[in-house]
């Protein structure tokens, strides 16, 4: 066996393997494509430099050598289900790349490929074999001439295998792959066993060619810079050079698992990954779970890292899955405490040296995931009984109700993957078109909702020159109509409101978008008025004014016609207040809590604005101060707002802030307030930020796992407010007999005195019940039977203390029935007991309610204890009457 290397030690060879070559080193991208937003994760190497592949992008060096972080759970590179089960797969792993942009092409490829291989790690020469395109002659000769690979281990495949491409169209080539033969049993090493994909050979790193580009037509085209692009699994490598059985038991992993056996105290095995019944056989389930909990924990660690919080969907609704799952497979080791917090531990010490970022951020990764890893765990067990049932009743029948899959879906927050890998130890399989079935019905009933109450223009189709939007700068204009709409779902003939949906070539209105409402205001034709309702924009290009017609006649043969539109001034003027605030909101929030928030979506409109955020947990009072304090401070400097139309790039580059899931096109408007904020926005602004005056946070509360909202108000609102709570404070004052500056300890002191006069209150009411017990067990009546029983009337005493009285007088009988009755208020109440050693021979709540019912009252409760409330105050006497008559029918 070659040297042994850590996993540490062969990344850094790799790097400075290639650096020795005249490669540039280029640091992992995030997890998070920058500005790729067709992939969710980077999954391969290649994915920052796909730019300079197709061209559009470049950069000052030909060569580069990366050690990419990698992230693949969805769609082509779904590996999910498989994590923990084989010995390869994985949700994060690493991936060594060499590089090379219309520079060096396959012969130095395979030259550095075997030399780093062979003379580098020192792999066995003997167990190395190599697999080509299948028409690729070029690389099959040049593998011959620049390597000492046997000819007869140099293997064709199919396209399938050894044909690479970006997408359907554009670039691709063939490739090429190193493969080890890791089977103890040399005499397997051959072309039969290789092709049967047995798992006795492992590969370890593919040399993509890129020489081609498609084109529609499916033609392959050569082209003119041939590029290289490798990548090589450093967890493989790390496996092979560490002698160990799985990429799991080297060194990358495998601390991870140890932490999992120390805390469940159950010894790892994993000798072999023979697929094994999950229910019948503990130990290799246990073996599994430690797998993806090892796994998990580093991909939930490297995604909160980069800036993925949890979340119902993108990237954060991934997230989530991963740890989800994770908690389910806790269950397996008997974890009764959240236990990420300690394998993160691990993953940290493991990778902060390479990735520094996760030591600086650490404290933030645990907190994130602890609150996720909770806040699970308290539907879990509730969603487990769901499914334990649900299968309990499917006996021998395969399927699991699609609809019970979607109501652990959307009740539980079960991950239809979850369901299933829960399902896999039963040896069922969801019924996925139900499942979908109910998940679209689910959308029908929202569309429908949305389409009843009018607000949808979704079907409607405009041609036409766009809605040019004059207001920015003015807030009226003169504008020819150039369209009249109908809402979906209504016919041609206006209603008796007379509402109308108009849309213009041009206007000051500004249309709802980016959280901020639609402008109201109005419209002036020479014979009629109408009052905007709303501004919306429709194919984000029309903007339509819903209007109601309050003066004059309006029909569709106004189109055409010329009208003078004023926005509501007024209005517009707080509603730009409370969207300037809530980009100071933002900058706060980044401020004061850190990075990782990010907005999840907003409203502002002319009363407050209203700001979803990321983040795992409430806000303390000294943390909403210190953002308010943040954000009046900024308010103070006065910043003039500016506003600049720039390339989208050329915004990212300023660092600029996007929503995220937004779509924006090639040029994009960005709002800068001082040297705080500076966001993507299309939004209308105050020009200055004093002329908000003053921001107030009224609330901070959760709306869903690791999604905060914040509302604020700010200018004439946040006013309102002050003078509002300062005229409140006064009026408590008054009450208190005081002066409001004073107010908190005089609350404090009445509170504290409150305090202990029901303290107070409270032992003289256990003395009352004592002393009423006290005479009224004095009354006990013996039946016939033998039974002790004590049937009395009290009036005027509140049905605690009647509760009270009731189970104190059942103590001092030792053995037999208490019922006392009387009136509080304007009705009557019956209660009453038994004791233990009667309740199975005398069952009081059902005496209660027929007794109760010679009142017209209702009641009942346990065997031992009954109350019956609603009785006629004049009857009550009949009521306990009933009782004893019932009592003395027991022999």
């Amino acid at each position: 066996m070659s040297k042994i290397y850590t996993g540490a030690q062969i990344r850094q060879a790799f790097l400075d393997y290639f650096k020795s070559k005249g490669h540039q080193v280029v640091d992992s991208s995030p997890l998070v494509p920058q500005n790729d937003p067709t992939l969710l994760f980077a999954n391969a190497g290649m994915n920052q430099f796909k730019e300079i592949f197709i061209g559009a992008e470049e950069r000052p060096y030909k060569r580069a050598t990366t050690c990419q972080k990698c992230v693949r759970v969805s769609g082509k590179h779904n590996d999910f289900e498989n994590v923990g089960v084989t010995a390869r797969h994985h949700t994060f792993f690493e991936m060594l790349g060499n590089f090379s942009f219309g520079d060096y092409f396959k012969e130095d490829a395979i030259k550095f490929a075997w030399d780093f291989v062979t003379e580098v790690l020192q792999l066995d020469k003997s167990r190395l074999w190599v697999t080509i395109f299948e028409k690729d002659d070029e690389a099959a000769s040049l593998w011959a001439k620049n390597t000492d690979v046997r000819k007869e281990r140099i293997l064709r495949l199919g396209e399938k295998d050894n044909f690479w491409a970006m997408w359907e169209t554009g670039p691709c080539g063939p490739c090429s792959e190193i493969h080890y033969f890791i089977d103890k049993d040399s005499s397997r090493q051959t072309e039969k066993v290789f092709r049967e994909d047995d798992g006795s050979f492992l590969e370890i790193w593919n040399l993509v060619f890129m020489q081609y580009v498609r084109l529609q037509n499916g033609r392959l085209e050569a082209l003119p810079k041939p590029s290289i692009d490798t990548g090589a699994g450093l967890e493989r490598i790390a496996s092979i050079l560490q002698g160990v059985h799985s990429n799991y038991d080297c060194d990358l992993v495998c601390p991870i698992i140890a932490t999992c056996e120390d805390l469940s105290g159950f010894k790892y095995d994993g000798s072999s990954y023979k697929i094994m019944d999950l229910k019948k056989d503990v130990a290799y389930a246990r073996d599994v779970a430690m797998r993806a909990i090892a796994d998990h924990s580093r991909a939930v660690a490297f995604l909160i890292a980069d800036g993925v919080n949890p979340s119902n969907d993108g990237r954060g609704y991934v997230l989530r899955r991963i740890l989800r799952r994770a908690v389910r497979h806790g269950r397996i080791l008997n974890f009764k405490e959240p236990f990420f917090v300690h394998t993160i531990d691990t993953v940290i010490r493991i990778f902060e040296d390479t990735y520094p970022v996760l030591r600086e951020k650490a404290e933030f990764i645990k907190k994130v995931a602890d609150a996720e890893e909770r806040k699970f765990h308290e539907t879990l067990e509730a969603g487990m009984s769901v499914l334990i049932r649900e299968v309990e009743k499917l006996g021998s029948t395969a399927h699991f109700s699609g609809e019970t899959a979607f109501l652990l879906h959307d009740t539980y927050g079960f991950p239809l993957d979850l369901t299933e890998d829960a399902l896999k130890a039963y040896g069922k399989t969801v019924d996925h078109a139900a499942f979908h079935k109910a998940m679209e019905e689910q959308r029908s009933r929202s569309r429908e909702d949305r389409k009843a109450q009018n607000i949808s223009f979704s079907n409607i189709k405009i041609d036409g020159e766009k809605t040019r939007f004059l207001g920015y700068e003015s807030l009226e204009s003169e504008s020819k109509l150039v369209e009249i709409l109908l809402n979906e779902g209504r016919d041609r003939k206006q209603d008796a409101k007379q509402i109308f949906n108009l849309i213009f070539d041009s206007t000051p209105f500004y249309a709802e978008s980016g959280g901020q409402v639609g402008d109201t205001g109005i419209i002036h034709f020479d014979d009629a008025r109408l009052e905007v309702l709303d501004t919306q924009k429709i194919q984000d290009a029309y903007y339509v004014h819903v209007s109601r017609l309050v003066d004059g006649v309006f029909s569709e043969k106004k189109k055409g016609a010329k009208a003078i539109l004023k926005v509501d001034a007024a209005r517009r003027k707080k509603i730009m207040a409370n969207h300037s605030t809530a980009h100071l909101l933002q900058a706060a929030l980044k401020q004061v809590l850190g990075e990782h928030v990010r907005q999840s979506g907003s409203r502002v409109d002319e009363r407050s604005l209203r700001f979803d955020y990321s983040h795992f947990e409430a806000l303390s009072n000294e943390q909403l101060l210190a953002i308010q304090y943040f954000i009046n401070e900024e308010i103070r400097k006065n910043h003039v707002v500016e506003t600049k139309i720039l390339p989208i790039e050329e915004a990212k580059q300023l660092g600029a802030i996007a929503l995220f899931g937004e779509k924006y096109g090639d040029i994009v408007r960005i709002v800068k307030m001082g040297d705080c904020s500076l966001e993507f926005c299309g939004g209308t602004h105050v020009r200055q930020s004093g002329d908000i005056g003053l921001a107030l946070i009224a609330s901070d509360s959760g709306i869903a796992a690791g999604i905060r909202r914040i509302e604020c108000y700010s200018g004439q609102g946040a006013i309102e407010t002050v003078l509002s709570e300062r005229a409140e404070r006064a009026a408590i004052a008054d009450l208190l007999k005081g002066e409001a500056s004073g107010l908190y300890e005089k609350v404090e002191k009445a509170l504290a005195r409150i305090k202990s006069l029901e303290k107070e209150l409270e032992s003289m009411r256990a003395r009352y019940i004592s002393t009423m017990a006290e005479e009224i067990a004095s009354k006990v009546q013996m039946l016939p039977s033998g039974l002790k029983i004590v049937v009395e009337r009290v009036d005027d005493v509140d049905v605690d203390t009647l509760r009270g009285i009731v189970d104190d007088v059942r103590s001092r009988i030792k053995s037999g029935v208490v019922a006392l009755s009387g009136a509080v208020g304007l009705s009557g109440v019956l209660i009453a007991g038994v004791t233990g050693d009667l309740s199975k021979k005398i069952h009081v709540g059902s005496i209660v309610k027929k007794a109760a019912e010679a009142a017209h009252g209702k009641g009942g409760g346990r065997p031992d204890f009954a109350q019956a409330g609603g009785l006629d105050p004049s009857l009550v006497s009949h009521a306990l009457q009933r009782f004893n008559d019932l009592l003395r029918e027991i022999q």
